[in-house]
């Protein structure tokens, strides 16, 4: 399929750590609850994974916030858990208590009958949503596409559901490291095959949500999260309609290993609030890009905090190229649209170099 030449390629650029006129900036979760039009929506599908299911709706919500803010990228509206789901563990959402799985993966037996999924055809609806949005989007910006990392898609297939401890699985991890590896094994292939597919159909950008894998220890971590990661790095499509496809890594409380990271042959790493953007350039150098960071909550403070807060994470970052603003995790759905509004305009503003 052949698509409209991009209008606006300042993401891309920054990605690939060139000049841009001003910092480019999105939000992790920008089509979400906070906005009325979505949540309008949303009810007009049924439920969550209805809309998710549905290639024109899971369109219109993903354009949404693009009719509100001046954005500089799209992320496909779907959910992290589409390649648990399609592996026949039954994802449901109880309210007000996320997600969780009918089956539970626990067992040698349990990880021995999971099925890799073949994108194409078990996750047909976010190809199809993927291809919806890339036309509808005619150049406008930028598509991103997106997957949970193999470590944060275990800890729900493990589990069950969200959880505190990890304590399933990380007694995998401790007690039986061969049954661990053996899930992720198979998660990498299937994240590798369903992102891969999602560059064929359009998406022009990559993310992996490594969502948990801050909750790993210093010495788990590189074996059990972010060794899968470089494994779906080294399997991706990175050229494609004649452009490189960045990739990005967003590890929550990933700070520790922000080196190790930037050698997994990744294009960008999102960064968490919990890191100074200043200090995190200095440790990667032009490796590279960054994106981030700006603490979610700090969209409950008035307008003028909010720009406060946004002048001192450019000013952290200083003049360098590679710098994608973002918040260090989703909005969250109380969050005041005009002060999403008050953030995405100050970093319009502002970040004109």
């Amino acid at each position: 399929m052949t698509y409209a030449a991009l209008k606006n390629d300042r993401f891309l650029k920054a990605l690939a750590r060139e000049p841009v006129d001003r910092t480019p900036v999105w939000m992790m979760r920008q089509a979400g609850r906070y906005l009325p039009e979505y949540r309008a929506t949303r009810e007009k599908a049924g439920s969550f994974m209805d809309l998710c299911r549905n290639a024109e709706l899971a369109c219109e919500v993903t354009l949404q916030p693009l009719e509100r803010y001046p954005l500089d990228a799209a992320i496909l509206f779907s959910d992290i858990l589409t390649i648990p789901d399609a592996m026949g563990l039954g994802l449901y959402f109880e309210p007000g208590e996320g997600p969780k799985f009918r089956k539970t993966v626990r067992t040698e037996q349990d990880i021995a009958a999971l099925p890799v999924p073949d994108a194409e055809r078990d996750l047909d609806y976010v190809m199809r949503a993927v291809s919806t949005i890339r036309r509808e989007l005619n150049g406008r910006v930028p598509l991103i596409g997106f997957s949970g990392s193999p470590w944060t898609l275990a800890t729900y297939m493990v589990e069950g559901g969200p959880s505190k401890d990890f304590r399933h699985l990380k007694g995998m991890v401790y007690g039986r490291p061969e049954l661990a590896h053996a899930l992720l094994d198979k998660l990498a292939r299937s994240v590798t095959d369903y992102l891969n597919a999602q560059i064929r159909h359009g998406a022009q950008a990559v993310q992996i949500f490594d969502t948990w894998g801050g909750a790993l220890s210093a010495e788990a971590y590189p074996e059990f999260s972010l060794g899968y990661m470089k494994r779906i790095v080294d399997g991706l499509i990175r050229d494609h309609e004649g452009r490189k496809v960045p990739v990005i890594l967003f590890t929550k409380n990933g700070g520790l290993w922000l080196e190790t990271m930037a050698d997994s042959g990744c294009d960008a790493l999102g960064l968490d609030w919990t890191i100074n953007i200043g200090e995190a350039r200095r440790r990667v150098g032009d490796r590279v890009a960054l994106q981030g960071n700006l603490d979610p909550a700090v969209l409950y403070a008035p307008p003028a905090a909010i720009r406060a807060e946004v002048k001192r994470i450019l000013d952290d970052f200083g003049d360098h190229p590679g710098h994608i603003f973002n918040l260090g995790h989703g909005i969250t759905p109380q969050v005041d649209p005009e002060h999403a509004r008050a953030f995405i305009e100050a970093v319009v503003e502002l970040g004109s170099l």
